[in-house]
């Protein structure tokens, strides 16, 4: 189920929950349930997305010891188990949160299964880009459970995850550039080069920073959100520069361990802003 993983989508789903509480926090027994079904609906996605990738994660160094190319578990088990998944938690969002968020989640493992892992992972170096946008449904999750609509905010913050993928995960397909090449996986790096990919993380960079930085003017967010925004965001800037300078692992690993941190404190200082902001 990938659970390190899912752990940074529950964290942007908390965020768009606390962030639609205006008011005070959510329900706590809401929480727990949206949590509980976005929890079970990413490990489902996570479980088909490797029953469909089991032909290549054995050729790579870091997926050859997942479960089925290990033959720990039967692919049609793990198939099955990965629907099931993913049927509980719909039931779960349709009887004890909303219809809206179950929704939006099915929505979210769709295009993981789908559009990602079934058409574009193999097909395009902008498989991570267009795919990216199952990862960035997650807020949006969060704001219909407790709202039970959706506004400018977590659409703008579905797209502030959408152009904060990118560079994140070419940092790491510069790491492991090799693997993905031996498992026929058109990465940015293998198709364009790395010189062209660690030019695209710089100018994905620089558009994440400002469009974050724009939630202020549009009166989304206040100054504590601002602050943070500013400082995150040069850090993010600047490791872009020293990658795009430096055509190293080093420079490379820099930026992808920072990008994880970067986004579950951007999230933190959103409901931060909100809630006891200036």
């Amino acid at each position: 189920m990938k659970p390190r993983v899912i752990s940074l989508l529950l964290v942007t789903t908390l965020g768009g929950m606390m962030l639609a509480a205006a008011d005070g926090l959510p329900p706590l027994g809401l929480v727990c349930w949206t949590l509980l079904g976005g929890f079970l609906s990413a490990g489902g996605a996570n479980v088909v997305n490797q029953y469909i990738d089991r032909d290549i994660d054995g050729l790579m160094t870091r997926t050859t010891r997942r479960p089925i190319p290990s033959g720990e578990i039967a692919p049609e088990r793990a198939l099955a188990f990965g629907i099931g998944l993913t049927i509980l938690s719909t039931m779960v969002f349709l009887a004890f949160v909303n219809v809206l968020a179950a929704g939006l989640s099915l929505l979210a493992s769709a295009i993981y299964v789908f559009v990602y892992t079934s058409w574009l992972k193999r097909t395009t170096p902008s498989n991570i880009v267009i795919g990216g946008a199952a990862g960035a449904l997650p807020p949006m999750i969060g704001w219909a459970a407790v709202r039970g609509d959706l506004e400018l905010l977590p659409l703008w913050l579905f797209v502030v995850i959408f152009y904060w993928t990118p560079p994140h995960f070419w940092a790491l397909s510069l790491l492991i550039k090799t693997q993905y090449e031996r498992a026929g996986v058109p990465m940015l790096p293998i198709v364009r080069g790395d010189d062209e990919a660690r030019r695209q993380i710089f100018w994905y960079t620089l558009l994440l920073v400002a469009l974050t930085v724009l939630l202020v003017p549009f009166g989304l967010m206040g100054a504590v959100y601002l602050s943070a925004a500013v400082v995150l965001g040069a850090f993010f800037v600047l490791y872009a520069v020293r990658l795009r300078q430096r055509a190293t692992a080093g420079a490379a690993r820099t930026l992808y361990k920072f990008s994880l941190s970067y986004l579950a404190l951007l999230f933190v200082a959103m409901v931060v802003d909100r809630h006891v902001g200036l």
